[in-house]
C-alpha cells in the first residue's frame, strides 16, 4: 500500500483501536496518535501525516511537536502540516447513507462525499492574500502552481480534509424550492491558521453530490473565472465577501447549453476553491420547513427541531461567540443573533448599492448567515446608471434588478425568520425586522454615500438625502456611468480653491461620461415579440389575473415606456442630446458646490481640508471595478489557453482604488500587445463566448465601456 506523502508506516492502527498510542516511522522519529473525542472516526491531524485504506485510518503526529500550522515556505511538508479542526462536521448530524447518487437527505446537514478527479489540472490563476489566510505561502513558484493545481482541483487532499457536501433549501425567485443543497461544493474541513482564525475551506465545480439532481457536479472555465475574480475583488473593495484562493481548469470536458436554446458546447471542467469563516446560508435553517402552501415542497428535515437547536447553538457558539456568552436565555440568545445579522445583512446590501454591485440570484439560499456576499453568478457591475438594471438575463420579471436589492434582502431576512420558530417566536423577529432593517440600511448608505461625495465635515442629513437622490436622478436621466462619475467628483473643488478651475473642462469630462444615443438606442432597443406585446395589452384589459400568472403589469409599462423612449431617440441628434446634458449637471453642480462651501465654514487650512476630502472619496470611489466586458476578455483569452490576462486582471482589481495612472498604462499596453493580429492590429475582434456578440479588447480597464458591452448576457 503506497503512502499518500512520503513516509511508509510500519503499522497501521484500526479506526476502533485504542488511543493513544506511540509507533517509529521509517526515519525512526516518535509518533502519537490521537483519536477526536466523541468522534470515533475523526483524528487529531495537527502536523500530521495521513494513510487511508479500506480498513484502516492512521494519522501521526511526532510526539512533543507544536500545533503551529505551517511555516512561510510552500513545501510538501508545510501542506502536509495544514492544521485542521473540522468543527461543523463535530457539530452537525452527517448523513447515514454513504450513496452518492441524488436523493433526498432527511435528518442531516452534511453528505460525505469524494471529489472527482479530473484530467490534466492547470492553474488558472491564485490570490496569494487569500492564501495566505490559510498559511500559505509561495517559496518556489513552479512546485507552488503544481501543488495548487493537484491539491485544489480535488485530484489529491491534504490530511485532515474530510469533503462533504452541505444540505439546505430555499426560496428561489421567491417560491419555496424544496432540498437545493451543495450540488457543485464541498466542503474540505476548516483550517486554523497562526492567529487562530478558523476558515472554512470549499471546492467548486469538484463533481457530483447527494444534491446535483439531474446536474454533473462541476462548474465550467466562464464561470469560474468569473467567480474567482469577483470574489477577490469585492474584497478588496472593502465588502464584506467569501474569498477565492485558486482557479484551476483542466482538460476534461461536459457539455454545457448556454442560452437553453439546444446548442450545447464543450466546456473546460474547473473549480475554485472558496474561502470563509462558513458557507451556512439563511436556506441552511429552511430544511424544516413544513409543505409549503404554494409550492406543495416541504423541507426533508421536516419536524426536527433538535437540529434546528444544534445548528443555532453551532452558529452562535462559533461565528457569534460574543452574543453566546452574553445570555443565558436561550430566546433572549437567539433574539440577539437575529438582530445582528438583520443588520449585517442591512449594511451589506447598503454596501453593494454604493458600488453599483448587483447580484443577480438573491435566493435565501444564497445569503450569508454571517453577512458575507457568497455564490457569485450571474453577477454584474453597474456601467451606465440605471435603477432597473438586471444583471441576470434568466430574471425576466426583473426581481433581482438593482434596485429591488435592498427589499428583496430584506423579505429574505423575514424567510429566515420563518425558519427560525420555534425558537425564535415570530413575533420577536418581525418586530426586529421593522425596527432593525431599514433604519441600518439607510444610517450606512448615508454615511458610505456622503463618504463618496466628500462631505464629512456637517451632517445635514435631509439636505444630503435631497442632494444624493438628484445626483442619481441626474446620472439616470444623463446615463452616467456609475463608477467613473462619482471618481471625477473627487476633482471638484471647494469653492474658494477654484481659481485655476474651469467648470466648462469639468463638465465636459463629465459629459463624456453619459450614455450616447447609440448607447441609450441599445439600451432602450424593444424587447418582446409585437405579438406578445399585444396579447399582453389585451390581457391586461380583460384578464389582469391571467396576465400577472404570466407575466405582469410592470413588465408590460416597461416595454411600452421602452418603445416611447426609442421612438424619441430617432430624432435626437448628438449636439440636442449633449446639450440637455449639459443643463442637468450644470444644475445639480451648483447644489453640490453650495454644499461643499458649507463644509468650509470655520476651518482656517481649506488646503489641508481638501487633501483629505479627495483622499476620502479617493478611497470610497474604486476607479476600477470587474466590469463585464473586462471579464469576458480574460475569459476568451483564458479559453484559447492563455491565462495571463485572468492574472493581470487580479492584479488590477486588488488596487481598485489606485490612481496611479502608470499602472493603468501598464496593464493596458500589456493587454493590447499580447493581443495583436499579425498586422498590429490591436483591437481584435472576435465572437464572445457569452452571447456571441463581436468583441473589440486592448480597451483601458477604467474607460467608459464599450457600446458592446452593454449587450453581453449572464445567465
Amino acid at each position: 500500500m503506497a503512502p499518500l506523502f512520503r513516509h511508509q508506516w510500519y503499522r497501521l492502527v484500526s479506526q476502533h483501536a485504542d488511543l493513544p498510542h506511540t509507533y517509529k516511522r521509517s526515519d525512526n522519529a516518535p509518533l502519537t496518535l490521537r483519536r477526536y473525542s466523541g468522534r470515533g472516526s475523526r483524528w487529531d491531524v495537527s502536523n500530521a501525516y495521513h494513510l487511508k485504506h479500506s480498513h484502516y485510518k492512521a494519522v501521526a503526529r511526532p510526539v512533543g511537536m507544536g500545533t503551529s500550522p505551517i511555516s512561510s515556505k510552500a513545501t510538501l511538508a508545510s501542506w502536509e502540516s495544514l492544521r485542521l479542526d473540522n468543527l461543523a462536521l463535530r457539530s452537525l448530524p452527517i448523513d447515514s447513507s454513504k450513496v452518492n447518487v441524488p436523493r433526498q437527505v432527511p435528518g442531516a446537514c452534511f453528505s460525505m462525499v469524494r471529489p472527482t478527479p479530473v484530467e490534466n489540472p492547470q492553474l488558472v490563476a491564485f490570490s496569494a492574500p487569500a492564501l495566505a489566510l490559510l498559511g500559505l505561502v509561495s517559496e518556489d513558484a513552479n512546485q507552488w502552481e503544481e501543488l495548487l493545481s493537484e491539491y485544489f482541483s480535488g485530484n489529491k487532499l491534504f490530511p485532515g480534509c474530510e469533503p462533504a457536501a452541505h444540505c439546505y433549501c430555499g426560496h428561489q425567485f421567491g417560491n419555496f424550492a424544496g432540498q437545493l443543497g451543495d450540488g457543485a461544493a464541498m466542503y474540505l474541513g476548516e483550517v486554523i491558521n497562526d492567529q487562530g482564525e478558523r476558515w472554512e475551506i470549499q471546492l467548486k465545480g469538484a463533481g457530483p453530490t447527494p444534491y446535483s439532481r439531474q446536474a454533473d457536479g462541476r462548474k465550467v472555465l466562464r464561470s469560474s473565472i468569473r467567480e474567482f475574480l469577483c470574489s477577490e475583488a469585492m474584497f478588496h473593495l472593502g465588502i464584506p465577501t467569501t474569498r477565492a484562493g485558486t482557479c484551476v481548469t483542466s482538460d476534461s470536458v461536459v457539455l454545457r447549453d448556454i442560452f437553453y436554446d439546444g446548442n450545447a458546447k464543450p466546456e473546460r471542467c474547473s473549480v475554485v476553491l472558496r474561502i470563509a469563516p462558513t458557507f451556512i446560508r439563511f436556506g441552511s435553517f429552511e430544511i424544516f420547513k413544513p409543505t409549503d402552501e404554494f409550492t406543495g415542497r416541504q423541507g426533508p428535515s421536516v419536524g426536527r427541531n433538535d437540529i434546528r437547536i444544534q445548528m443555532l447553538d453551532y452558529v452562535i457558539g462559533t461565528f457569534y461567540p460574543e452574543i453566546q456568552k452574553a445570555h443565558a436565555d436561550k430566546v433572549t440568545r437567539n433574539a440577539a443573533f437575529f438582530k445582528e445579522i438583520t443588520k449585517r445583512t442591512a449594511k451589506l446590501v447598503a454596501e453593494w448599492q454604493c458600488v453599483g454591485f448587483c447580484h443577480g440570484v438573491l435566493n435565501t439560499d444564497n445569503m450569508s448567515i454571517v453577512g458575507l456576499t457568497i455564490d457569485y453568478g450571474p453577477f454584474g457591475f453597474l456601467d451606465r446608471y440605471d435603477l432597473d438594471h438586471i444583471c441576470n438575463g434568466s430574471d425576466k420579471s426583473g426581481r433581482y434588478a438593482y434596485s429591488k436589492q435592498p427589499e428583496i434582502c430584506k423579505w429574505n431576512v423575514e424567510k429566515l425568520a420563518e425558519a427560525l420558530v420555534p425558537e425564535l417566536p415570530l413575533d420577536i423577529s418581525q418586530t426586529i425586522i421593522e425596527e432593525e432593517f431599514d433604519t441600518e440600511f439607510k444610517k450606512h448608505y448615508l454615511l458610505k454615500m456622503r463618504k463618496k461625495l466628500g462631505i464629512f465635515q456637517q451632517e445635514l442629513e435631509e439636505e444630503d438625502d435631497e442632494l444624493i437622490s438628484e445626483l442619481l436622478q441626474t446620472m439616470h436621466s444623463t446615463g452616467s456611468d456609475f463608477t467613473n462619475t462619482f471618481r471625477l467628483l473627487s476633482s471638484f473643488p471647494f469653492p474658494q480653491l477654484s481659481e485655476s478651475f474651469l467648470l466648462e473642462d469639468f463638465i465636459e469630462k463629465l459629459l463624456d461620461q453619459c450614455a450616447s444615443i447609440e448607447d441609450l438606442k441599445v439600451a432602450n432597443r424593444p424587447r418582446m415579440d409585437p405579438r406578445q406585446l399585444s396579447l399582453f395589452l389585451m390581457l391586461s384589459q380583460s384578464n389582469p389575473q391571467l396576465l400577472e400568472m404570466i407575466g405582469s403589469k410592470a413588465i408590460v409599462d416597461k416595454e411600452l415606456e421602452r418603445i416611447k423612449q426609442y421612438e424619441e431617440l430617432q430624432e435626437l441628434t448628438t449636439d440636442e442630446l449633449r446639450k440637455k446634458n449639459k443643463n442637468k449637471w450644470t444644475e445639480w453642480l451648483q447644489k453640490y458646490k453650495s454644499r461643499l462651501a458649507k463644509e468650509t465654514e470655520g476651518v482656517p487650512d481649506l488646503n489641508a481640508l481638501n487633501s483629505q476630502r479627495i483622499t476620502l472619496m479617493n478611497s470610497n470611489n474604486p476607479k476600477f471595478i470587474l466590469r463585464n466586458y473586462i471579464a469576458q476578455n480574460a475569459i476568451e483569452v483564458a479559453e484559447n489557453g492563455d491565462f495571463s490576462e485572468v492574472r493581470r486582471v487580479l492584479k488590477l482589481l486588488e488596487t481598485p482604488y489606485s490612481d496611479e495612472d502608470m499602472c493603468l498604462e501598464e496593464f493596458g499596453r500589456q493587454t493590447e500587445s499580447s493581443l495583436e493580429d499579425a498586422d498590429g492590429s490591436s483591437a481584435l475582434e472576435e465572437p464572445s463566448a457569452q452571447c456571441g456578440l463581436t468583441v473589440k479588447k486592448g480597451l483601458s480597464y477604467c474607460s467608459k465601456p464599450p457600446i458592446w458591452a452593454s449587450e453581453l448576457c449572464v445567465t
